[in-house]
């Protein structure tokens, strides 16, 4: 008698059918890994020892993660209650829109963007309505506001938006505001925000208590260099913070990065020292790039974005022979991370040769 071969496990056909999240491809050894927004700077010495100092993990974090989210209410005028911190940014938004969307809901993106925000729409059981950019790579915020419907329950906006780096500017945030219900919850993401140096750019931390349905995502991956450890924060009304809660994975915030949080706030001027390093990096990268004669958009994250569109994928061997790895998006251009200062000189002398042998990547970039 033949075996007999069980039926497969049966799973929900839009998860089985998500690709999972790819994080950027690591460089070989002597390269640079410019695939994943990094901080380039090693741990600050006070992080480190504070995260050693933090060696009791045989036992369970805080969940609350109240000394951080005092450190971080006093650094913002809020009480602790608005602020709440999770497994970096990333898994904020999760949170956020398990707690307010589901079958038959809709979520509002920008496209392209951050490009787990479709995944953590589906997961939810919400269907994503994608956005297109404008062609400067900005948010076409009119197009999503007009896009809101009674379904509509989540509108994600992402400034500086990744991959482009372009802001959205505070008056166009406002006007924005004013055109959405006030039942309508709105995250804005600015994982990015201690990069910007454009005094039109919308900051979240102007706008705590002013509209009763934002919340506003932080995260210490970036700026701060805690990618490794996974922390972010939000703040906005406490009733739709513990709703997030109420959504979170319990103690996924691991004392060690609670921490070393606590000690990166306590050497803010060291760490923004390294800031401003990196965003001097990013505008030589952008005037570089742009004087061989590629179009760049103007950023202000830490990463430049090359639209190169039908020539990415020739584009991404070519950064690859002179050591560098990028976020490579098929068909539609490559985000280069803002790295070592090394970096910088390879980088240029690799868009040289992309304007040079790919000519179609020059007209394919405006």
């Amino acid at each position: 008698m033949p075996e007999q071969v069980p039926p497969p496990v049966r799973l929900r056909p839009e998860i089985a059918a998500l690709p999972a999240y790819k994080q950027g491809k690591p460089a070989a050894a002597g390269g640079y890994k410019l695939s994943s927004n990094e901080n380039p700077f090693p741990p600050h010495a006070a992080v480190l020892a504070a995260m050693n100092e933090a060696s009791d993990i045989n036992r369970y974090p805080d969940a609350s993660a109240f000394a951080l989210r005092e450190a971080l209410a006093a650094r913002f005028g809020v009480t602790a209650d608005e602020v709440h911190v999770g497994a970096g940014s990333v898994a904020l938004i999760t949170q956020f829109i398990t707690a307010a969307a589901g079958h038959g809901d809709e979520v509002i993106h920008p496209w392209r963007s951050f490009e787990a925000y479709p995944g953590q729409v589906t997961v939810a059981g919400a269907t994503a309505v994608p956005v297109p950019l404008r062609p400067d790579g900005g948010h076409d915020l009119d197009a999503m506001a007009a896009a809101v419907n009674d379904r509509t329950r989540v509108v994600l906006v992402c400034t500086p938006n990744n991959p482009t780096g372009v802001v959205v500017t505070a008056a166009e945030f406002e006007e924005f505001m004013r055109r959405i219900p006030g039942d309508l919850l709105v995250l804005l993401d600015e994982a990015y925000a201690e990069f910007v140096r454009d005094d039109a750019a919308v900051d979240g931390a102007t706008l705590f208590g002013r509209y009763p349905n934002l919340v506003v995502l932080r995260t210490f991956s970036k700026a701060w260099g805690l990618a490794g450890l996974r922390l972010g924060y939000a703040v906005g009304p406490e009733h739709v913070l513990d709703a997030a809660r109420a959504a979170a994975l319990p103690l996924s915030v691991t004392g060690q990065a609670q921490a070393a949080g606590l000690a990166a706030l306590s050497h803010e001027t060291d760490l923004f020292a390294r800031v401003d390093h990196i965003v001097a990096r990013r505008d030589a990268v952008l005037a570089g790039l742009r004087a061989v004669g590629l179009a760049v958009p103007e950023s202000h994250g830490n990463f430049v974005w090359l639209g190169l569109g039908e020539h990415t994928a020739a584009a991404a061997r070519i950064l690859e022979e002179h050591a560098i790895v990028a976020r490579v998006f098929a068909g539609e251009g490559v985000r280069i991370s803002i790295g070592e200062a090394e970096s910088v000189d390879e980088l240029l002398r690799a868009g040289e040769e992309i304007v040079r042998n790919l000519p179609g990547a020059v007209e394919a970039s405006r």
